[in-house]
């Protein structure tokens, strides 16, 4: 196969961003932006994410047993950058965010137009990122988007030419 075909060929799929928090009851906060996330069910509803396996992300959301994606509008590229570094909590923020713990315990940032909370029903363990796969037990609605849900959600491609992921 052709590396660079590969590579391009699978940058072609659209990624939005949002934030993956989590909070493992025993002092460990997480906080990364992700972008391997889609619904895969209604009933009951399920969200997958794909989360680097050797981050600390993964390691504190796994502990918890739950986790919340935090949807990132199109106006907040600033918050994609803050949380591709790891997360930091001083001052009752988050890497410089204000938050609230939601039903899980796990951070909703308070910018955040949207989140979901969820309970983890099973990890798919491949690859360098494994499949966390989440039920949505909770959901938050900050910011109604006008028009399209889907339309409303910073996308990678929202970041700049230089910046991608995936390939």
């Amino acid at each position: 196969m052709d590396a660079e075909i590969k590579k391009t060929t699978l940058r072609m799929i659209p990624y939005g961003l949002y934030v993956l928090t989590g909070d493992d009851g025993k002092g460990n906060v997480a906080a990364a932006t992700v972008n391997f996330v889609t619904q895969t069910s209604f009933l009951p509803p399920l969200v997958v994410v794909a989360v680097k396996n050797d981050s600390g992300a993964y390691e504190t959301i796994k502990a918890a047993g739950s986790f919340a994606l935090n949807m990132l509008g199109k106006d907040h590229k600033g918050l994609a950058f803050t949380f591709f570094k790891p997360a930091v909590v001083a001052n009752g923020k988050l890497s410089g965010q204000s938050f609230h713990k939601g039903t899980t315990g796990a951070p909703i940032l308070d910018d955040a137009p949207a989140a979901v909370e969820c309970r983890i029903k099973t990890i798919v363990a491949e690859g360098d990122h494994h499949i966390v796969v989440g039920e949505v037990i909770e959901a938050h609605l900050t910011t109604p988007p006008s028009g399209r849900p889907d339309a409303a959600i910073l996308e990678m491609k929202d970041l700049g030419e230089k910046v991608f992921y995936g390939g």
